[in-house]
């Protein structure tokens, strides 16, 4: 086995230990108030920080590319209440067409 498996395996085998643990720590429960409100703020702060390196990282700076447009349409697709995946296959249409004219 590679050390690259060695990496993906112990990596996976800590993320099962780490999503079992709040269900075996806290059992049917409920979380305190505070705590609560931190859990509820997680995901949307996830996926921000995704896509915002996703939309201006790479080559160790910030780059700006038609990735930045596409997200943009998304977001206003959002704002106008769109579902999710219309606001998807609307930032995938903007960033090709940029590519395409650019």
């Amino acid at each position: 086995m590679t050390d690259v498996w060695i990496v993906v395996v112990a990596v996976g085998l800590a993320t099962v230990l780490f999503k079992a643990a709040g269900p075996v720590l806290v059992g049917r429960r409920p979380l305190p108030r505070r705590w609560q409100s931190v859990v509820d703020l997680l995901a949307p702060v996830m996926l921000t920080a995704l896509v915002v390196t996703q939309t201006f990282g790479g080559d160790g700076g910030v780059t700006v590319d038609a990735r930045l447009p596409g997200v943009a349409a998304a977001a206003i697709a959002i704002w106008r209440k769109a579902p999710i995946i219309v606001a998807m296959v609307i930032a995938g249409l903007v960033t090709a067409l940029v590519r395409v004219v650019v």
